[in-house]
């Protein structure tokens, strides 16, 4: 197997943690490396009282995402990893393939915006869904019961702020397979995991 780094690119709530699922089914040697986990792990762990602790913790949480991947290319471990990526990862990620000799293959997964806020509302509203993504104080334990009361959610205009002007629908590195998810049911996963398969063999 090639070693290689799978990145699970493109905008928000277009089931980048399905896909990643679907992969390691057929490719279960793939280590996850997820941000958000460590992200959520370390706001469990210290929790924050304002906008300017939680955004720390976010930085800190980059940093270890970093440490963890590079520890993992060291050790010649193919990783997949699932973020709306933009410029600001594109040259760390890119440093780290180039010196430890992986190919990158970058799922974009885009779609109709207006489709893709609706899933992001559901998802941000859903009781699964970690609290600390959606306000601006957080301590483990804490609930809301009510989450469409929570301060931090994701508007309609922030959403297309950021999809529009971040680059997440632009974002490429490595390999690119581009992903429409406006209608999950017209998607033929089994073809996109061969085309990965076939990248992956040597």
């Amino acid at each position: 197997m090639k070693k290689t780094i799978v990145l699970l690119a493109g905008y928000p709530a277009t089931g980048k943690s399905y896909l990643c699922n679907k992969i390691l089914e057929k490719l279960p040697d793939f280590l996850i490396v997820s941000q958000d986990d460590m992200k959520e792990k370390l706001f469990d762990q210290y929790g924050f009282d304002n906008m300017e602790e939680k955004v720390a913790i976010e930085n800190q949480s980059w940093e270890q995402y970093y440490e963890v991947m590079e520890e993992d290319l060291k050790n010649g471990d193919s990783i997949i990893s699932d973020y709306p990526f933009s410029v600001k990862q594109k040259d760390k990620i890119k440093n780290l393939a180039e010196k430890y000799e992986y190919q990158v293959v970058t799922f974009r997964l885009i779609g109709d915006l207006e489709v893709l806020f609706k899933r992001s509302q559901k998802r941000d509203l859903d009781p699964k869904r970690h609290l600390s993504h959606l306000v601006s104080r957080y301590h483990k334990g804490d609930v809301l019961e009510d989450r469409s009361k929570a301060d931090c959610l994701v508007t309609y205009d922030i959403f297309m702020d950021r999809c529009k002007n971040r680059g997440y629908g632009t974002f490429e590195l490595g390999h690119l397979i581009e992903v429409d998810v406006t209608d999950f049911s017209k998607i033929d996963y089994p073809a996109l995991i061969k085309e990965l398969c076939d990248l992956v063999e040597e």
